[in-house]
């Protein structure tokens, strides 16, 4: 079983009229695509119009330090400038404009799961344990571990999933406080309050969130691989999920990617996250499953992460009810 981290970037697309709708005292262009030459535009409306905006909210775009420049030089001392978490990625369309790049932290890897290539493969190493020192947040009983990374506003990030027959991979966003100790639901991904996940089967899919389970029909497998069922059913699917979470919208998306990279929704879980704890990226790999790979951010010139990751479920009988 494994899993791997991909790399992904994203973006949505911005109406003309909006770069210069400036007239009233907010204006919120998150995510809407704009670049330098949107700027330009924003910087003769500030000046033609100045007295009106306090808040000029372009985080989520490119701007450029020219963009940024432009801008400064013709606001007022009292508009508020927005332009964090800006990028070249943040012109794409679609959810992959908040696409970032995460790395698992191996203190919280279970023993039976091996990291390596940068933190960015993980695989479970069945009937033998990693020597990792003690850390009170290793998951103890589960075949689990999380993402050195918090999930900020808005992420958007791919796994690639290697699944035989019998086995699954849970691809999650969870609270960094979820319960590292024990065998119970407290601990499990999807099997509580705290997390929500998507269970990944050779023959078919699951959201899970408070131990509640919502079944799904398996995608098409993703070809591009190189990795493909022998028809027998004794070889492997692999498919590719994308994740995207809009904390200030309270949504999560899990989504299907295709052979021609194009998104199929999935499920979108409607929540509030309303707890002061970070939220992180994390996988549970189980029998004859992989996540041989899982990209943030897709950059054409950075090879793609990957949480490779092969597992033996600590407990049957979850297993199975798993998938």
């Amino acid at each position: 079983m494994c899993c791997k981290v991909c790399d992904t970037h994203s973006s949505v697309s911005l109406c003309e009229c909006a770069v210069r709708c400036v007239c009233s005292s907010l204006c919120r262009l998150s995510g809407c695509r704009v670049t330098q030459r949107g700027c330009d535009s924003l910087a003769s409306a500030l000046c033609s119009n100045p007295s009106h905006l306090r808040e000029l909210d372009l985080r989520y775009n490119h701007p450029g330090d020219s963009g940024v420049r432009v801008l400064s030089a013709a606001k007022l001392d009292t508009l508020t400038l927005l332009v964090e978490h800006g990028g070249e990625n943040r012109i794409k369309p679609g959810p992959r404009k908040y696409g970032c790049r995460l790395t698992l932290d191996p203190n919280t890897a279970n023993r039976k799961l091996s990291l390596s290539e940068g933190n960015r493969k993980v695989t479970n190493t069945p009937g033998r344990e990693e020597p990792y020192f003690y850390h009170p947040e290793r998951f103890e009983s589960e075949p689990q571990v999380l993402c050195r990374e918090s999930v900020c506003e808005r992420c958007y990030w791919e796994a690639e999933c290697s699944v035989s027959e019998g086995g699954g991979v849970n691809i999650t966003v969870t609270y960094k406080g979820i319960s590292r100790k024990g065998e119970g639901y407290d601990c499990v991904f999807g099997g509580n309050k705290n997390s929500w996940s998507l269970w990944c089967s050779k023959r078919s899919y699951s959201v899970r969130h408070n131990n509640n389970r919502t079944d799904l029909p398996a995608p098409s497998p993703y070809h591009r691989a190189g990795v493909c069922d022998d028809g027998a059913g004794a070889g492997v699917c692999v498919y590719r999920v994308g994740v995207c979470v809009d904390r200030p919208a309270g949504t999560l998306s899990f989504y299907s990617v295709s052979d021609s990279d194009t998104l199929t929704l999935l499920h979108t879980f409607h929540t509030h996250f309303t707890q002061h704890s970070p939220l992180c990226a994390g996988f549970y790999v189980g029998r004859a499953a992989q996540c041989p790979s899982a990209n943030w951010s897709r950059d054409t010139h950075t090879p793609p992460p990957h949480t490779h990751t092969h597992s033996v479920a600590p407990h049957g009988e979850r297993e199975a009810e798993r998938a």
